[in-house]
């Protein structure tokens, strides 16, 4: 009985040290709550748009929604992979000094439409394997799902994974964040589309 009530006070510590490595209940909902409502509000602006409509494009240099669909889609899938090869590497929190960005500012500069980016060639539209919108928007759907669940259900020290990005070095945390940014970012793209003067009214 003695030596389980000084392993008890251990057990104790432990229990809150391993909960420490954890999201706040704070980041967790935020990270919900947007997750949710970038993937409600991508799914509302495509629904129901015609052949036509879908593939539109003002130029020939510019993208459709088709596009912009498959490309998020892609996006969803190649980020959270690089998210994860970035976990599966031992915590590096000594390389948090080299975050530039907090999480708002990061958000904030993701869906900046006022600042162009060329999206690296695997992520191209062209060169996703989605053959149609729907296997597109179907596979936005299943990724972004488990991603919502998994930062609803994950005890991963997220912020102690610092991982080198083209944007800069960010915690695994702020990658589930940029992920969410970025679809957003295109949704606002998509809906510059369908405000075209020449966009098909059906």
């Amino acid at each position: 009985m003695k030596k389980l009530l000084l392993l008890f006070p251990l057990a104790f510590l432990l229990s809150f040290s391993v909960s420490d490595t954890t999201l706040t209940k704070k980041e967790r909902k935020f990270a919900k709550v947007h997750l949710k409502d970038t993937k409600k509000d991508l799914l509302k602006t495509v629904n129901g748009l015609s052949v036509a409509q879908l593939t539109f494009k003002a130029d020939s240099s510019k993208w459709s929604v088709e596009d912009c669909v498959k490309h998020i889609a892609m996006a969803e899938m190649g980020l959270w992979k690089m998210t994860q090869d970035g976990l599966s590497q031992p915590a590096n929190p000594e390389k948090r000094s080299e975050i530039k960005a907090t999480d708002e500012q990061l958000i904030k500069s993701v869906q900046d439409r006022s600042a162009k980016f060329q999206a690296a060639e695997p992520m191209q539209p062209k060169n996703t394997p989605f053959k149609s919108m729907e296997e597109a928007t179907n596979s936005f759907k299943e990724n972004r799902n488990k991603l919502i669940k998994y930062i609803d259900d994950t005890q991963e020290d997220l912020r102690n994974h610092v991982i080198n990005f083209p944007l800069g070095m960010m915690d695994a945390y702020q990658v589930v964040l940029l992920i969410s940014a970025h679809s957003n970012r295109h949704t606002q793209q998509i809906k510059e589309v369908m405000a075209d003067p020449n966009f098909p009214k059906q």
